[in-house]
């Protein structure tokens, strides 16, 4: 596989966003409302409240995406993480949680957040791996999947 390279939002790419977004919840879950609003709209629910969204770019293409959604001033939510197929088990997707963090710590955010699954054992895996601990869910959250809540402190 070609070197991968991060890269930051563009327009061009919204459809690869939200296509390897779709694969991926369809693959494990479903595409829940709050999904599809934030993916046919990424500009206006992730960028304009200053956010962002990452890319892996290969000269094969894009092979994974990640999210940071603001929450408040000084707290994001890592989401919207997804990896094609035939990048899995190729690093990518650490190589994305690296760029975020790192890409949050500069902005001098506080806290990550990160809202998964128990059944994603690998992914909850990773997140500890870097630095998450559980924190409890509330009851109304925004995902009917999400069963674990996790926080990282930046500082």
């Amino acid at each position: 596989m070609s070197p991968v390279e991060i890269i930051s939002y563009q327009p061009q790419y919204q459809s690869s966003f939200r296509d390897l977004n779709v694969e991926w919840l369809e693959k494990y879950f479903y595409v829940e409302p709050v999904d599809e609003e934030v993916l046919q709209n990424p500009q206006k629910h992730i960028i304009a409240p200053g956010g962002n969204i990452f890319f892996a770019r290969s000269p094969e293409g894009i092979l994974g995406t990640v999210a940071l959604m603001k929450i408040e001033d000084d707290v994001f939510e890592l989401t919207k993480m997804a990896v094609t197929a035939a990048a899995q088990g190729k690093r990518i997707g650490q190589q994305l949680m690296q760029h975020a963090i790192d890409f949050a710590r500069k902005q001098g955010w506080r806290r990550l957040i990160i809202y998964t699954n128990s059944r994603l054992i690998n992914a909850v895996h990773i997140y500890r791996k870097y630095g998450f601990v559980d924190i409890p869910i509330e009851p109304d959250v925004h995902y009917e999947r999400a069963d674990i809540k996790m926080k990282l402190d930046l500082s």
